[in-house]
């Protein structure tokens, strides 16, 4: 009987050992926490509005008087909830941009909200569209420019002190920040404190990036730097709002053309849209784009606004290759969203979560042609949780799966997600439909990251489909589903 017993205890533990595989091991780089909460939030907005936009200007040039900011109408809530109905999971706030201008009452600068007609003088934008985003269950980020084209000071060590202070203030006053957006653009001629002229600084070390990092780090540690030259997120290298064909979230860093190799925070802007197969660090792409021509309201765009339809395609193109999509929202002189704006995010937000509601998955037969065992079944693909996936054996690099339903669906986007905390693997996505008794290829991808979305020339009528994958490791996936585009 003893005999007997320590068989069927071996059997159990036996099979119990093989539904339980240890997980595949991580690939290459990898995302940190604050990463992953940043791929998840996938699509935002940056909202620009200082002086310039009563200047009617895309830059200021830091001379304008502060009375002139009087958005008598102004109402974060409403801007906000305009974002939201769009689909947007989260706000970046231009506090000050390269006019100098804070939006709220800091010490480091008398050229603030504060000495504008704004609340009587006792405003803080900041805080405002802050709170309405905590309110709506919207991430809050900001941007701090580092050039300022006001500030007396700058050029000079002291202001970068100043420069310091104001992103402290920034880090300590508004809470949680998904992100700390800053970009590349860094002195020339301007008002600085009434003296008309030119101040060029060398933009690789004069700030000193890493010690103002430490201080992000410290007081922000999940908030996502975005900067050419030192970040979490890369930017995509234009302002068209998407990403390379193939995009890799790995990258790794060059010096840019004409720049010194011995700062090697530089990118090569023409690599940025693709990213670096195999790269050293985990530094997705973001896609910025205004909504419309420019990046401040001006009256004379008014017919210039993205189209639902337009906001769809840039959507496809940035996060449906990997990346997020920013989207530059400005306000009018009035402190509101023009009601253009307001109708095309809306049309684009519908646009969105009707096409991906349903996962035509959900009645069909799904095979995996291999899988790692009951924790990593195909079944996971499609339970709508990022932290579950299917994987497949260490020693399975090609694997496919066949989806079969009673009759022939609809089919204008396939949707896939790796299980990016093991890092970015697969290299090569065929999507075959079986026809007349054969497999046609109808759809490809080399790339897959955080989301992949293939979408079809045509709607597909199927009622067998096959997806299949290749790595140079074994696979991951989190999430595989098929869409319908609804009508705009």
């Amino acid at each position: 009987m003893k005999s007997l017993f320590s068989i069927v205890l071996i059997l159990i533990i036996s099979c119990s050992y093989s539904f339980a595989q240890e997980a595949p091991k991580p690939f290459g780089a990898v995302p940190s926490e604050r990463q992953l909460k940043w791929h998840e939030t996938e699509q935002y907005g940056l909202i620009h509005f200082t002086p310039t936009t009563y200047e009617n200007k895309e830059w200021g040039y830091g001379d304008a008087n502060p009375a002139i900011f009087n958005p008598v109408h102004f109402d974060a809530d409403k801007i906000v909830a305009a974002l939201k109905d769009g689909g947007l999971k989260g706000l970046v706030l231009v506090a000050k941009h390269h006019d100098g201008f804070a939006l709220w009452p800091t010490k480091t600068t008398s050229y603030n909200i504060s000495q504008s007609p704004f609340r009587n003088g006792k405003g803080d934008m900041v805080k405002e569209f802050e709170q309405a985003c905590r309110k709506a269950g919207l991430k809050f980020g900001v941007y701090c420019s580092p050039w300022d084209r006001n500030h007396p000071l700058y050029g000079t060590y002291e202001y970068v002190q100043a420069y310091r202070e104001q992103l402290k203030e920034l880090y300590t006053q508004y809470g949680e920040l998904f992100m700390s957006w800053h970009d590349g653009a860094n002195g020339g001629d301007g008002y600085y404190g009434g003296a008309r002229t030119t101040r060029k600084i060398d933009r690789n070390t004069y700030y000193a990036w890493d010690t103002t990092w430490q201080l992000t780090r410290r007081l922000q540690p999940m908030a996502n730097l975005f900067s050419d030259i030192g970040w979490d997120v890369r930017w995509v290298g234009n302002e068209s709002g998407f990403a390379g064909e193939t995009s890799w979230s790995t990258f790794t860093p060059v010096p840019a053309k004409g720049e010194s190799k011995a700062f090697p925070g530089n990118l090569d802007q023409e690599q940025n849209p693709f990213g670096t197969r195999n790269g050293k660090s985990w530094v997705p792409a973001e896609c910025d784009v205004p909504l419309r021509k420019g990046w401040f309201w001006h009256p004379e765009q008014k017919n210039q606004v993205k189209t639902p339809e337009q906001l769809f395609d840039l959507y496809l193109k940035s996060v449906g290759r990997g990346a997020a999509l920013d989207l530059g929202i400005a306000p009018t002189t009035s402190g509101l969203l023009a009601d253009e704006d307001v109708e095309s995010l809306k049309g684009f937000g519908v646009l969105v979560k009707e096409t991906f509601k349903n996962n035509l998955l959900s009645t069909a037969k799904l095979t995996a042609s291999n899988d790692r065992g009951k924790s990593y079944a195909a079944a996971n693909l499609v339970d709508e949780n990022w932290n579950s996936y299917w994987a497949t054996s260490d020693e399975i690099h090609e694997a496919n799966f066949t989806i079969e339903w009673k009759s022939p669906q609809a089919i204008d986007f396939i949707r896939l997600r790796e299980y990016i905390q093991l890092g970015q693997r697969i290299e090569k996505v065929t999507v075959e439909s079986f026809e007349n008794g054969k497999w046609m290829e109808v759809g490809n991808a080399s790339s897959v990251g955080a989301c992949r979305i293939i979408a079809f020339d045509k709607t597909l009528l199927a009622a067998k489909i096959r997806i299949r994958i290749e790595a140079p490791v074994c696979l991951t996936l989190s999430e595989l589903g098929c869409y319908t585009k609804v009508k705009p």
